[in-house]
Parts: C-alpha cells; sequence; structure tokens
C-alpha cells in the first residue's frame, strides 16, 4: 500500500528558497540606488497608488471653477443698449444725409410734370465730386440770390457752350435741342435778347415748367461749387417712385 501511494504520489516544483534550488539570477537593465525588492524593481522609486475617498471627491467637484451663467438682461440694460442703437443709427444717418443721399420735397410747379408739388427725391451729394454736371441731370443748387434757399432745375448748358431761347425753344452751339420732357400744356414763348455764353466752372439751367420758371434765362448761369448734387429718383408718394 505504501508503495502504491508512492508511485502515484505527485512531485511539487521546487520553491525558492529551499535547499534544492536556487532563484535565478534576474539581469538589471539599469543601476539603481534605493532598495530592490526581490522582482527587481527599485522600492524607492515605486509610487503609492492614490486612493481618494468618496467625501474629497465630492469635495474637489464642488471647488472646480465653472462657467458663469449670464444674468438675465435688466430693464436698465435694455435701455442702455437701445440708446446705443439710436445713437449709432442717427450718426449713419447724419453720414448719409450729409455726405451720400439727401432727400427734398418739391415746393413749386417749375420742374412739372416731371416733378410735381410735393414729391420727395433722392439726391445724391457725392457724384460731382467724381464727375463734371452734364446736360440733361436734375440738380439741387444754392439760389445765388439767397444761400439758404435750394432750387431744382434741368441742367441745359454747361460751360464752354452758347445758349440761345428762340420763341420757347432751345438752341445749344446752334443746334435746336430735343426735350421730350418739357411741359406742353403750357407753352413758353421766351426769346433771349442774344445768344449767352456759358462761362466755365457754370451750368445753365431752366425748369421744366418753362412758363413758370426762374432759372438761368433770368438768373443767369449757376456756379457748379453751387451745385448740392444730383436728383436720381422720386421715393413719394409711392404711387410715383421712379428712377431718372
Amino acid at each position: 500500500m505504501s508503495g502504491g501511494r508512492a508511485g502515484s504520489a505527485s512531485v511539487l516544483p521546487p520553491v525558492w528558497g529551499s535547499p534544492r534550488m536556487e532563484p535565478p539570477d534576474i539581469p538589471m537593465p539599469f543601476a539603481t540606488e534605493g532598495p530592490m525588492s526581490h522582482d527587481g524593481i527599485d522600492m524607492s522609486r515605486r509610487e503609492a497608488p492614490a486612493f481618494v475617498s468618496r467625501s474629497a471627491r465630492h469635495s474637489a467637484r464642488r471647488a472646480a471653477p465653472r462657467d458663469a451663467e449670464p444674468s438675465p438682461p435688466t430693464f436698465a440694460r435694455f435701455l442702455g443698449r437701445l440708446a446705443l442703437l439710436l445713437v449709432i443709427a442717427a450718426a449713419g444717418a447724419f453720414v448719409i444725409r450729409t455726405f451720400v443721399v439727401e432727400p427734398f420735397l418739391i415746393p413749386s410747379a417749375s420742374m412739372e410734370d416731371t416733378l410735381r408739388i410735393g414729391d420727395g427725391v433722392l439726391v445724391n451729394r457725392f457724384v460731382y465730386r467724381f464727375e463734371a454736371p452734364r446736360p440733361g441731370d436734375i440738380v439741387v443748387f444754392a439760389s445765388s440770390s439767397d444761400s439758404s434757399t435750394d432750387l431744382i432745375k434741368r441742367v441745359v448748358a454747361v460751360g464752354g457752350q452758347t445758349v440761345d431761347v428762340r420763341d420757347g425753344v432751345v438752341y445749344v452751339d446752334g443746334r435746336r435741342m430735343v426735350e421730350p420732357y418739357v411741359n406742353r400744356r403750357y407753352p413758353d414763348h421766351f426769346d433771349s435778347d442774344a445768344p449767352v455764353k456759358v462761362p466755365p466752372g457754370t451750368v445753365f439751367v431752366m425748369g421744366d415748367n418753362r412758363a413758370n420758371s426762374a432759372d438761368s434765362r433770368y438768373i443767369g448761369p449757376q456756379p457748379v461749387s453751387a451745385i448740392v448734387g444730383r436728383a436720381f429718383a422720386i421715393y413719394w408718394p409711392l404711387s410715383r417712385i421712379k428712377l431718372f
């Protein structure tokens, strides 16, 4: 029986430290200075695992900075923004009106039927900074007799040209002008005393309603420097909106 048991008994693997086997030599990849463990790890450089308690994690979460939530708009803030928008709009309107486009209301019948009393027109204020007035342009200019009054007429001739009016018909440099815009309901029979040579830097202007217009036939050629701008559109009333 003992022999049978001995024959079937398993042999345990050798254990380090037993008198029958010595631990193998483990090559060191680099030199260490601290105490070594049995598996060759430098114990002086080994960090202990970090264990954080649940209460500490909650405290860290509470202490972590958060993005500031936007505060709800107040009535004072709304008024401040509204005032800023109004100031910007007023400044923009001032710049546009002073340097770009200015609206005018027609006060008289001198330009009928092209422009009627009460029509609102838009005037381009900067166009003549880049080009000279041309015959056919409708221009707004300061009256030579009263600089505070603006007049609106049509350019008939420019500096260097000669204008003559015979029985209401306009001749420029001896050629009869074709003027489909003239008000034919009220014919004009004006006759010039003599042809007029338009001086350089001036324009000869006339109203489309020739029978009811105080223009260059009576007040002479007007300086280009007095021109405010060129009318290019009717914006009021809505039924008469058009571009020239």
